[in-house]
């Protein structure tokens, strides 16, 4: 790889005011040692983590990689400020959904591309919601206590510390939650076995 990417990196983050460990937090890092590391050139990150990069800082990955971003002649039009979602991890019992110890990383998006609301995302994880939603994407969530019949709904269940995917039905005053893989079983909301929904599911992303 091309070596701007180490100080394209520095003034990229230097322009925006950015410091190295509020960058790290941001890339859902613990410290700042990884971005100093590769602001010397001392190593690249893998790709994933230079798409994320690129996605902050609102450039594209081949510029960031191999052009001189410092250079007056290769500066870019001016685009829409990013948006930050956070992503859910464990939730913790208690705690408001979007609580920061709930949050284990963010997706930067364009505003311009977002709907209106308060908006997560949450990782789809196993194969309940497959072919609509394949395993491992990162599913886009408006929050909001209801949806209507036969969407796909963020519910919370086992005493709202587990979050899940999964369609909304009602079969008289029954209310479902249903797979979209038939290889899974429905779960059948009962006094026990609560669960209450906090949002609808809008789009997933899946990187590559």
């Amino acid at each position: 790889m091309n070596s701007f990417f180490a100080q394209n990196l520095r003034y990229l983050r230097e322009r925006q005011k950015i410091e190295q460990l509020e960058l790290a937090k941001l890339l859902g890092r613990k410290s700042a040692s990884s971005i100093s590391e590769w602001e010397k050139g001392t190593y690249t990150p893998k790709s994933g983590v230079i798409s994320d990069i690129a996605r902050i800082f609102n450039v594209k990955i081949d510029e960031l990689m191999s052009v001189d971003l410092s250079r007056p002649s290769n500066l870019m039009s001016v685009a829409p400020q990013t948006v930050r979602v956070p992503i859910l991890g464990v939730i913790a019992c208690g705690d408001p959904i979007l609580a920061e110890e709930n949050i284990k990383g963010y997706r930067f998006e364009s505003p311009e591309d977002l709907p209106g609301g308060t908006l997560f995302y949450l990782e789809a994880e196993g194969d309940s919601m497959e072919p609509t939603i394949p395993n491992g994407s990162h599913v886009l969530i408006r929050e909001q206590p209801e949806v209507e019949y036969g969407e796909i709904a963020a519910v919370l269940l086992n005493s709202d510390s587990e979050a899940t995917l999964k369609r909304v039905k009602k079969q008289g005053d029954m209310i479902m939650l249903m797979p979209d893989n038939p290889a899974h079983a429905p779960y059948i909301i009962t006094e026990d076995n609560p669960a209450r929904i906090i949002g609808k599911a809008m789009r997933y992303v899946q990187d590559l």
